[in-house]
C-alpha cells in the first residue's frame, strides 16, 4: 500500500488544475498556464504562471524557451519518471503501471496509470473525459458519469466491480497509454518544470517541484504545491530572486514535509520521499541529478546507473 499522492483543496470537492502551458489564449496571445477559479472561502495564491498582462507572459514564455532544456531533457525527464514511481509505486518501472489500478485505502479512492491518477482527486476524470472526447468507445466512456459523482471522495458508487477492469483493458491501448503520458506532462511536468526554471532553479530543483506537484496536487490552498511554495519563498529567497537555491529548496523541503505530517494520524504519512531521497541529492549537491543516483523509499533502495 503506497502513501497518499494527493492532498485535497480545503473546502474544494475536485482539485484545482493546471492546464497545458503555452496553449493561446482567446485574444490570440501566448499564455502560460490556467485553471479554474477557486472558492472565496479558501486561501488564495497566485498562479505566477498566469500572472501579468499578455505582453508580460509572452515575454516569460519566450525567456524560459530560452533556457537549458534541464528536467524536460528526453533522458531527464526518464529518470524523474523512475524516481517519482519509486515513490507512487515502489518500482523504477513506470511503464509497466499503465494498467494498475488499486485502491490503498488514502481517502483518494482509485489510484491507477502512471502517474497515481486518482478517481477522488479529478485528475482521473479529467484523464477520461478528455480521451473519451478522442476515443468514444474506450471501456471506460461508461463509467463517466459515475466518475463524476465520485469525484472529491472516496466511494466505489458506480464504479465496482467493473472499474478496475475496464482500466486494465484500456491500458492495453498505445492511445490510452499515450493519453496518460499527456495528462500526466499537461497537469505537473509541464507546469512544475516551467515554474522551476522561472524561479532560477536547476535540474534537481525542478524535480524537487515535480514530484512535490504530483504528491500535493497543484492546489492553491496552504497544503497544495502553490501554497507549499508560496509559504517557503516567505522564508527564503529563490535563485532568481538572488538567493541561495539550496537554502531555498531546503526550506521547500520543510514545507513540504510539514504538510505530509501534518495529515491525519488515520491516513499514512511516510516522507521517505524527501527524507532520503531528495534530500539525499540535495546535501551532495548533485543539482544536475547526475547518474549514477542512490536513494530509499518506504525501506527500499532503488538506483539508477544509466539510461
Amino acid at each position: 500500500m503506497k502513501p497518499v499522492t494527493r492532498l485535497f483543496l480545503l473546502g474544494a470537492p475536485v482539485l484545482v488544475v493546471v492546464a497545458v502551458l503555452f496553449n493561446s489564449g482567446d485574444d490570440g496571445s501566448e499564455v502560460l498556464a490556467d485553471h479554474p477559479p477557486v472558492r472565496p472561502e479558501q486561501s488564495r495564491v497566485p498562479d505566477p504562471l498566469a500572472s501579468g498582462d499578455a505582453d508580460e507572459r509572452k515575454e516569460l514564455a519566450e525567456r524560459i524557451a530560452k533556457m537549458p532544456p534541464g528536467l524536460a531533457e528526453p533522458k531527464m525527464k526518464e529518470v524523474a519518471a523512475r524516481l517519482v514511481s519509486s515513490a507512487e509505486s515502489s518500482t523504477l518501472d513506470w511503464r509497466g503501471q499503465y494498467g494498475a489500478i488499486e485502491d490503498p485505502g488514502d481517502g483518494n479512492g482509485y489510484t491507477a496509470g502512471i502517474i497515481g491518477f486518482c478517481s477522488g482527486t479529478n485528475d482521473m476524470l479529467h484523464l477520461v473525459e478528455s480521451y473519451t472526447k478522442t476515443h468514444p468507445e474506450n471501456p471506460l466512456a461508461r463509467y463517466l458519469p459515475a466518475l463524476r459523482a465520485v469525484d472529491g471522495s472516496d466511494s466505489h458508487e458506480g464504479l465496482d466491480p467493473g472499474f478496475p477492469e475496464a482500466w486494465a483493458r484500456a491500458a492495453e491501448s498505445p492511445d490510452f497509454r499515450a493519453a496518460q503520458d499527456t495528462t500526466r506532462d499537461s497537469l505537473y511536468f509541464d507546469p512544475a518544470v516551467r515554474l522551476a526554471k522561472m524561479d532560477g532553479l536547476s535540474t534537481l530543483g525542478q524535480f524537487i517541484y515535480y514530484d512535490a506537484m504530483v504528491l500535493h496536487g497543484p492546489g492553491l490552498d496552504a497544503e497544495g504545491f502553490y501554497g507549499i511554495r508560496e509559504a517557503a519563498m516567505k522564508k527564503a529567497r529563490t535563485a532568481a530572486e538572488g538567493g541561495d537555491e539550496k537554502v531555498f529548496l531546503n526550506t521547500f523541503l520543510d514545507t513540504s514535509r510539514d504538510v505530509i505530517k501534518a495529515k491525519s494520524r488515520t491516513e499514512q504519512r511516510d516522507s521517505s520521499r524527501i527524507d532520503t531521497a531528495q534530500r539525499v541529492f540535495l546535501r551532495a549537491g548533485n543539482m544536475d541529478l547526475r547518474l549514477p543516483l542512490r536513494w530509499e523509499v518506504y525501506g527500499e533502495t532503488f538506483r539508477i546507473d544509466a539510461v
